[in-house]
């Protein structure tokens, strides 16, 4: 049996941690206080920029799916465009019943490449 130290981890191991996230764009593609909406393992995220700060919740709106990437965001909040749920861009929580969440992704940029993690 052979046990490999951190030191010693091949190329290949090191880019698995990089490749457990995806792609979604490069930072210049997004607007500041602006959604945007991904298909990242199957499901919708809405990726969120707030100057050098990144954010990805569920895309859609448990209340009747509608997409928050399309919302209006301000300051940590993005509010639902068909009847106003508002909910934390950074944790997902609604607003006004924080016992309900949407999903929260964790997000990276790396070499100008903004990334999510996929919930598994």
């Amino acid at each position: 049996m052979s046990i490999q130290s951190d030191k010693h981890k091949t190329n290949q191991q090191k880019a698995a941690g990089v490749s457990d996230f995806k792609v979604v764009g490069k930072v210049s593609d997004f607007e500041d206080n602006q959604g945007q909406a991904f298909e990242v393992a199957g499901r919708m995220v809405a990726v969120f920029r707030k100057g050098d700060e990144w954010y990805a919740i569920d895309d859609l709106c448990p209340h009747m799916g509608a997409s928050l990437a399309e919302g209006h965001v301000e300051e940590n909040s993005v509010t639902c465009p068909w009847h106003a749920w508002r909910f934390c861009i950074k944790d997902g929580t609604w607003e006004d019943n924080p016992s309900i969440k949407v999903d929260s992704f964790e997000v990276k940029v790396e070499d100008d490449h903004v990334m999510v993690k996929p919930i598994e």
